[in-house]
């Protein structure tokens, strides 16, 4: 590794965010696998992008690793701050790095519009880098401190538990071994590799949700509380998260059970269930019909199909179909 000059070379990448990296590839990756690190040059994914390097570079098992980093063309420079970052991930030690260059638009504001952009691109080399049918896992560098502010923001929005439970260590083929790393450890990572991040303008803008939870609304409820709100939140996400695997897995058992051989529903097994379960077997069983994402008031009345005798006949969903009742089955049907 060729950065790093006066930090011992037994420190560099070492403490917290080395032993998250290698917990999460002893739990997820197999040791052939390719790795593509996504770094944007801040504390975060340096830290993500050194320690990752460190332990493959000194298995036993040859493993393609290939850094990446987004322009996404919002600044002044962005070509330039994205070939820095490239040019510090080859000091590092990565051979293939790839610069990718996105073009934000859509809806949803800049920062959804920024985030779908960059995640498509990801994905798109996941599926170059990785086997037929099988995309290369990506590592992002989400710490413990990201996932409070994504809980904080679902309790805000009331988007359920699922927003609650926050981001996953592990959803194919996105993967982030920092989620129980503060940002204060990362910092300390790159300092030990004689690294200096990047700041991001964008995360000192006020003009940013995130950046306001995370300068007055956090800090805020740290005082009225007395602290430690960043590691309950993210362990509420832990064990939201718990919960939400749990009552998926009834809930496949339950749509077996339920399916008839003409795909349609039987509401007798279904009525049976408690709410929690029959809104995620409808869920499903509309997806994998071709539906499209359903609001709560679709669930809500989909739902009163089955548990209210005088629920509606038919009720109209995304992706052009009537959720169809005859007081025994229900049935999709195009519009």
């Amino acid at each position: 590794m060729k950065v790093g000059a006066g930090a011992p070379p037994n420190e560099q990448g070492a403490g917290v965010v080395r032993a998250a990296v290698a917990s999460w590839l002893a739990a997820y990756a197999a040791p052939a696998d390719p790795l593509i690190i996504a770094c944007s040059g801040g504390a975060d994914s340096l830290a993500l992008a050194v320690s990752t390097h460190d332990l493959v570079a000194g298995a036993a098992h040859d493993r393609r690793l290939v850094g990446a980093t987004v322009d996404h063309q919002l600044q002044p420079g962005s070509a330039d701050r994205a070939g820095a970052t490239a040019a510090r991930l080859g000091d590092i030690g990565y051979r293939q790095v790839e610069v990718l260059t996105v073009n934000v638009a859509g809806p949803g504001g800049p920062e959804a519009a920024a985030r779908h952009a960059r995640y498509d691109a990801l994905l798109q080399l996941a599926r170059r880098v990785g086997a037929p049918g099988r995309p290369a896992a990506v590592l992002l560098a989400h710490t413990a401190d990201d996932q409070a502010e994504t809980v904080l923001l679902g309790l805000a929005r009331g988007s359920g538990p699922r927003s609650i439970a926050g981001m996953r260590a592990w959803r194919a083929p996105w993967g982030r071994p920092l989620l129980t790393v503060r940002r204060a450890d990362t910092e300390q990572t790159c300092r030990r590799a004689g690294l200096t991040p990047w700041q991001d303008p964008h995360n000192s803008d006020p003009a940013f949700t995130r950046v306001r939870l995370r300068r007055e609304v956090l800090p805020l409820l740290d005082d009225v509380v007395g602290g430690g709100v960043r590691p309950a939140l993210a362990r509420t996400a832990e064990l939201m998260a718990q919960d939400l695997d749990a009552l998926d897995a009834i809930a496949v058992g339950a749509l077996h059970q339920a399916s008839g051989p003409d795909g349609s529903l039987d509401i007798a097994t279904l009525r049976g269930q408690p709410d929690a379960i029959v809104g995620r077997v409808l869920r499903a069983w509309a997806s994998a019909g071709g539906s499209g994402p359903l609001t709560f008031d679709h669930l809500r009345r989909m739902s009163a199909q089955v548990t209210e005798d005088d629920g509606p006949r038919q009720v109209r969903i995304p992706g052009l179909l009537d959720v169809v009742s005859d007081g025994r089955t229900l049935r999709l049907e195009r519009q």
